[in-house]
């Protein structure tokens, strides 16, 4: 497992430059989107002065994130998580209960992706950014499975209307896989992952989602990982999930 782990690091080339936010990322400090707005509010310093968006740098200058030194991580990181309700996937420390402090992993770690505050169940953290970028990239339609309870019965035509796919934010939902578990309960697979998707489809069709939570990402499935509890994945299901790249 260890030559497979460190085959998923990227190889850096300490002459080459590399851009600042992908470096960041690299090194599990956060994701290339939250280096940025970092960068923008001045929490990151090269050499002692301060970053810019967009800039580049060699592996071998000091760089200084949020008040903490941010080397590469040659150690490959994914965890699973069972996010509870409440909990806020972001990596900046000032927002409360944020996922970081939560987790309180021993190394730099950051989520792959968003479940929102509301919701529960199964989120990835990592450390790598090369296989947070494969698996949030959009056209490769990866699976997302959750179960739902709304307010009230579910009835065919929601079933068949959130399965073609609904009209929320400019666009129309991706056809979707959609099966009713109980009188208020079912079972939605999502290849996209829009704002609060969920939520805005059953709102759409006059529904209100009571209990939101995700139990599969890809080949990893929550299964009875304990709520707030994480777990390593393991080398079976990493070298599934690379499979499907």
């Amino acid at each position: 497992m260890s030559g497979m782990k460190k085959d998923m690091v990227e190889s850096f080339d300490e002459n080459k430059e590399i851009r600042l936010n992908k470096f960041l990322s690299d090194a599990g400090a956060c994701s290339r989107r939250e280096a940025d707005r970092l960068i923008e509010a001045g929490k990151v310093t090269v050499d002692g002065k301060p970053a810019v968006v967009g800039m580049k740098i060699l592996p071998s200058q000091t760089v200084i994130c949020d008040g903490r030194p941010v080397t590469r991580e040659e150690e490959f990181i994914l965890i699973a998580l069972n996010k509870p309700k409440g909990i806020e996937c972001t990596t900046s420390r000032d927002v409360p209960e944020n996922i970081i402090d939560f987790i309180n992993y021993p190394k730099r770690i950051y989520p792959i992706g968003r479940l929102d505050k509301g919701s529960e169940g199964l989120i990835l953290l990592t450390n790598n950014g090369a296989i947070v970028n494969k698996i949030l990239k959009a056209v490769n339609h990866h699976e997302k499975e959750y179960i739902v309870i709304v307010d009230h019965e579910i009835t065919e035509d929601f079933i068949r209307k959130m399965s073609q796919g609904v009209p929320i934010l400019d666009t129309v939902t991706r056809k979707c896989e959609v099966r009713k578990m109980g009188e208020q309960i079912f079972k939605i697979v999502l290849t996209q992952g829009l704002n609060r998707q969920i939520r805005r489809m059953c709102e759409y069709l006059g529904y209100k989602v009571v209990r939101l939570k995700r139990v599969r990402i890809m080949n990893i499935e929550l299964g009875d990982l304990k709520k707030g509890c994480y777990r390593d994945v393991t080398p079976k299901e990493i070298e599934q999930l690379l499979g499907s790249f």
